[in-house]
């Protein structure tokens, strides 16, 4: 039977690279340079050992010179030879390696990438817009070079699809705070990202320190609506607060007037009472006090 799966990837590695100090390389140049400089004047005397001596030096000269790089703090060199991966110099400093290596420089400094907002639909369904602040830094040169076409593409294509996968994993807002939402649980949430991001990064050789997100709303088509319904049961909390204070307040009154033995009230002159303080507390508008000249029960 024949087996049509793809091969799996070979996954590179990072290996110390073998080069040496460019400084001792340097010295080497200066002195073949000088034996040129030294030996030029006797050229004109057609001296076989001068015009050997100046061709060897001119040869040694441009051997070291072409072997030199520089490498600045937080920066990598990639060493490669006829296309075969030999290893990552990381020490800083003028470096020198022999002519025909390549040398591709790759940053290990931190990255910081503000990724375009994008439309996700929540765990209920609705649009909302997302977008993502993400610090990332290469850790494995090889892999970020080796393991994926371009490692910068790489990184923002990850970064919408982690976003989307976590947009769609937990609702935008939950009014009854009875489970974990993108707008009430921005830690937990930006952690779960982070874990999300670094898991999907893993193959290309890059690891994320820090995200979180930059833009969380509900989309234009239903912002409006989303608004009036946040404004709605924000005045229901309200008069629920409002009403649980207001009964607290007229059963500590009538419980005050029963003990101190203040007055004495049937349950349809009770009741009454309770309905006037109600409506003085429940009420939007201030009341207008009403002095009653007559007996109880007129």
């Amino acid at each position: 039977m024949t087996d049509f799966s793809a091969p799996a990837l070979r996954q590179s590695s990072e290996t110390p690279a073998r080069t040496m100090s460019g400084y001792v390389a340097l010295l080497l140049a200066i002195a073949a340079l000088a034996v040129v400089a030294t030996f030029v004047p006797q050229v004109g005397d057609n001296t076989p050992l001068a015009v050997a001596m100046v061709i060897g030096g001119t040869l040694v000269f441009t051997f070291l010179i072409i072997g030199f790089y520089l490498l600045q703090p937080n920066q990598a060199a990639v060493i490669l030879m006829f296309g075969d991966y030999r290893g990552t110099d990381r020490t800083t400093g003028l470096r020198w390696t022999w002519p025909w290596m390549i040398k591709k420089k790759v940053s290990v400094r931190a990255n910081n990438i503000i990724s375009e907002k994008i439309k996700v639909n929540d765990l209920r369904g609705n649009p909302i817009e997302m977008a993502a602040q993400v610090v990332w830094r290469v850790t494995d040169t090889a892999q970020a070079l080796f393991d994926v076409d371009d490692y910068k593409a790489f990184v923002v294509v990850q970064i919408e699809a982690a976003v989307r996968t976590i947009g769609s994993r937990y609702p935008y807002d939950d009014f009854e705070h009875q489970e974990v939402t993108l707008r009430g649980n921005h830690d937990q949430v930006g952690v779960e990202l982070r874990q999300e991001l670094i898991a999907r990064l893993t193959v290309a050789g890059i690891t994320v320190d820090e995200c979180g997100f930059t833009h969380l709303a509900y989309a234009q088509e239903i912002a409006g609506a989303m608004l009036r319904r946040q404004q709605a049961q924000a005045v229901v909390a309200a008069r629920k607060t409002l009403v649980e204070g207001a009964v607290g307040m007229v059963e500590l009154a009538l419980e005050q007037l029963s003990a101190k033995d203040v007055v004495h009230l049937d349950d349809e002159r009770r009741a009454a009472m309770v309905s006037n303080l109600m409506v003085v507390l429940c009420g939007e508008r201030d009341t207008q006090p009403v002095v009653n000249t007559g007996s109880l029960y007129q």
